[in-house]
């Protein structure tokens, strides 16, 4: 494994982040303004799919998904979606995934943005994409030990 692609699924935005295990860094790669129950999920996974092309066409990359775990470790309603959504995404890529713990990914990215200077409005749509980022770098800082599984 050495290049990475990090989703934040979210029900309206969907952030993503590139890096890997060579140099262990993260960077944000985009932000998907589909909401994830438009045409029945086909919408989000075919620019999913166009966005990881894109990033890195027909190149070995895994893909790392943030699955939303409730504050004591369990897993809700919303972490089945995740799972039931990239299990599609990975029948469609053909790439192996990992999901990562995604607990207070969206605080974190808040706290990164706080003291930019960026407007409220410019700060939520980026908000997503460095979610992206902070799940993607707790998994490479574990070295690629898979939480959530």
């Amino acid at each position: 494994m050495s290049r990475l692609i990090a989703i934040d699924l979210g029900d309206k935005r969907t952030g993503l982040a590139m890096g890997d295990t060579v140099t262990g860094i993260a960077s944000p790669a985009g932000l998907l303004k589909i909401p994830i129950d438009r045409q029945n999920g086909d919408a989000l996974l075919g620019a999913i799919v166009g966005a990881i092309d894109d990033l890195v066409g027909t190149g070995a990359a895994d893909l790392v998904v943030g699955l939303p775990v409730n504050m004591d470790g369990t897993e809700g309603p919303r972490a089945k979606i995740v799972r039931a959504f990239t299990a599609r995404i990975g029948e469609r890529t053909g790439r192996a995934v990992h999901f990562q713990d995604e607990r207070q990914s969206s605080m974190a990215a808040d706290a990164r943005m706080a003291q930019t200077g960026l407007t409220h409005k410019q700060k939520k749509a980026r908000r997503d994409a460095i979610a992206a980022v902070v799940i993607l770098q707790r998994f490479l800082d574990s070295g690629g030990i898979e939480d959530g599984e």
